[in-house]
């Protein structure tokens, strides 16, 4: 499909009130294919796009074009060209900033948001690369090592393969992430600070689901995926009419105990913030076990969570919201 002037691939089950997967770095929409499948059994529309810069969607030049402000143009087109007036929203790291932010710019378009480890927080009163540059000084920080346009694109995408088995295996539960940060900034690339991945299968990925991810990463580079990042600076700039807002949609929080995010990038107490942005947070679940991946490593957990979130926010599923 193509929606605000961008080629748009997405991945569908199902059929019924549509629930809308986004995703993060570095993914495409089948890091969901697990929830897509438990949300179509459950009656849903469940939708997972190639958010732009990934997979087979368009991968725009400029950094300006991977704002969330742009996404979400895309899924408002979406939303408009399967004739909805509504979706549930399900998002997890840049896809859960993405969710979160639609739901201040167009609450009317949402009837809930789901959203795996990355907390709502208020916008910070510096812009992010301020904060990362001052991190930098002290250790390796792979928000500011991405900011340098071409640099990490080199050096992951000459090794695609190792570079995700890395760094899906040092977000996991499996490792600890934050010890990437006993590196210096100098000098030090992504792959100098990862750990080795262990061979594959591991427990909550196998190998075929590791080369239908990998396989597109090979054919795309990570240009695309790295101009998120790139573009969070123009976020910052692009939110501030939204500085003090609240989040107003009915919300539902799940997170790994083990997830990097909410250890080390989501300020010292994110719940109790979270708390106090999103009025209408409705249940907050700790996953056992689970880090960042929290929808591959406990994918039955998640599923289970997922669907009985939708039932208290869309009973009937055959209400489509035409």
């Amino acid at each position: 499909m193509t929606t605000n002037g961008v080629r748009m691939h997405v991945a569908e089950q199902g059929a019924g009130y549509p629930v809308i997967f986004c995703h993060g770095f570095p993914h495409t929409w089948y890091i969901w294919h697990h929830q897509l499948a438990a949300v179509a059994a459950a009656g849903y529309r469940a939708i997972a796009p190639d958010l732009r810069g990934y997979g087979q969607t368009d991968r725009p030049d400029e950094v300006e074009a991977y704002t969330n402000r742009a996404v979400i143009g895309d899924l408002l087109g979406l939303l408009d060209d399967i004739g909805a007036e509504q979706a549930v929203f399900v998002g997890l790291d840049f896809g859960a900033a993405l969710v979160w932010e639609l739901a201040l710019r167009a609450p009317e378009r949402v009837r809930g948001v789901i959203v795996l480890n990355n907390p709502y927080a208020p916008r910070p009163p510096r812009s992010p690369s301020q904060l990362w540059a001052k991190a930098a000084a002290r250790h390796f920080l792979h928000l500011h090592y991405f900011q340098q346009p071409g640099v990490a694109d080199a050096e992951l995408g000459a090794r695609t393969r190792e570079f995700l088995a890395r760094v899906y295996f040092s977000l996991s539960a499996d490792y600890h992430y934050l010890d990437t940060w006993q590196f210096p900034a100098e000098g030090t690339g992504y792959l100098d600070v990862l750990p080795e991945a262990p061979p594959l299968p591991w427990r909550w990925l196998t190998e075929d689901e590791f080369d239908t991810l990998a396989r597109d990463f090979e054919r795309t580079g990570f240009t695309g995926g790295l101009n998120w990042y790139r573009a969070l600076d123009r976020n910052w700039e692009l939110t501030a009419d939204y500085a003090d807002a609240l989040v107003t949609v009915p919300a539902y929080f799940m997170y790994g105990e083990r997830d990097p995010d909410m250890e080390g990038f989501s300020g010292r107490d994110p719940l109790t913030t979270l708390r106090n942005s999103v009025p209408e947070l409705r249940e907050v679940t700790k996953i056992a076990g689970a880090g960042h991946l929290v929808q591959l490593e406990r994918a039955a957990e998640v599923d289970a969570l997922l669907t009985a979130h939708l039932r208290h926010l869309v009973p009937n599923p055959s209400d489509v919201p035409a």
